[in-house]
């Protein structure tokens, strides 16, 4: 019955125009990024209005999502006062931006939707732009969340040309700065991209036993993995013996339980830069973010079933074509690639599994 309330309250929501003001807000340093490293890049932005083909963006108000009963609070969420370092708390974090914030709103609303849970569910958003917070908190009132501003000046003059130019955006990077950015409190995040909905309770995904692993993952070992490095890589024993000793495995990196205090011991951030200087002097694939990653982590992560990443449903990096699900359950839907399903839907072009992601979209009037 949870769910049968859930659902008939998605469709029964108030409708709330949100406009996205041009206007800036500050952020405290403190809240924008806590590393004494990275304390030279932080500064206040000033940023441009949102361009002028989004104008405005329309959502419509989620309903409350409420615990089950047999849902364990801890005292500081009886007394209505959580803490971002409340143990109890499921922590997530996705990026928020004006291009792809539609999809972010979907994964959010489908996360709460589908949690037993949900009022134990932390959201960590990163964002360069920080006209966004008042319009998440419209959409979902009671949302435990907090947004951290990530400075593109960071990351930019690392980000070698890729086969998409949406991987070269300065934001695709905030993942490798998590442990950074967040509380040191927090000691585990689940990262998701924000093109996906999660089908299933996100509990069942937060208590992946890591074992000694830093990062948790589905891994497709069936793929070719030589396809993500250039033949120049795999030529030059400098760069290919990285993998001596190991047996890797394409990842991708859309959606990881992350330990972050495995990662801040290993300092990881810096491995990742390391690796993309060399991409920058050598280059050694194509890709955006995502082959740092297989450098560092291939061959040393932790397994999670592949039914917490059905990815591809955006079809390749090029033509954007339809795909099936692969064989199997899923829990997650991901729709990596070019084709995204709210441009589709909206071009009266969707692809069949698109209908999948639409009832989880907030995005302007009821469709019904």
């Amino acid at each position: 019955m949870l769910w049968i309330l859930r659902f008939s309250g998605f469709f029964s929501a108030a409708v709330v125009m949100i406009i996205l003001s041009p206007s800036i807000q500050s952020f405290p340093p403190a809240e924008a990024i806590r590393s004494s490293n990275l304390d030279g890049y932080l500064r206040f932005p000033i940023l441009p209005s949102p361009p002028d083909y989004l104008p405005q963006l329309s959502f419509r108000r989620s309903t409350i999502f409420r615990n089950a009963d047999e849902c364990r609070f801890s005292d500081r969420q009886i007394r209505g006062k959580t803490s971002v370092c409340d143990p109890s708390l499921v922590h997530i974090a996705i990026t928020l931006d004006v291009e792809y914030l539609r999809g972010s709103i979907a994964a959010v609303h489908s996360i709460l939707l589908n949690s037993l849970c949900p009022e134990n569910v932390f959201f960590h958003f990163l964002v360069s732009e920080t006209n966004l917070e008042s319009l998440v908190r419209s959409t979902f009132p009671q949302l435990k969340f907090k947004v951290y501003y990530f400075d593109p000046e960071i990351v930019r003059s690392l980000i070698s040309t890729s086969v998409r130019q949406a991987l070269e955006q300065p934001l695709n990077y905030a993942r490798n700065y998590l442990a950074d950015l967040l509380e040191t409190c927090v000691k585990r995040v689940i990262y998701l991209d924000s093109d996906l909905v999660v089908v299933d309770d996100i509990a069942k995904l937060w208590g992946t036993n890591l074992g000694s692993r830093t990062i948790g993952a589905p891994e497709y070992c069936h793929a070719n993995f030589t396809k993500y490095f250039t033949s120049g890589f795999w030529s030059d024993k400098r760069f290919s013996g990285t993998f001596r000793g190991r047996k890797p495995c394409y990842f991708n990196t859309g959606v990881m339980v992350i330990d972050l205090v495995k990662w801040r011991h290993a300092q990881y951030t810096k491995w990742i830069e390391r690796w993309m200087e060399v991409q920058k002097s050598d280059r050694i694939y194509d890709l955006g973010s995502l082959p740092p990653y297989l450098l560092v982590f291939a061959g040393n992560v932790a397994p999670i079933e592949h039914r917490w990443n059905q990815h591809g449903l955006g079809g390749d990096n090029v033509r954007g074509s339809c795909r099936d699900l692969h064989p199997g359950p899923y829990s997650l839907l991901h729709w990596s690639g070019s084709g995204k399903p709210w441009l589709r839907l909206d071009s009266q072009q969707p692809c069949p599994l698109d209908f999948l992601w639409s009832p989880y979209d907030l995005y302007g009037h009821s469709r019904l």
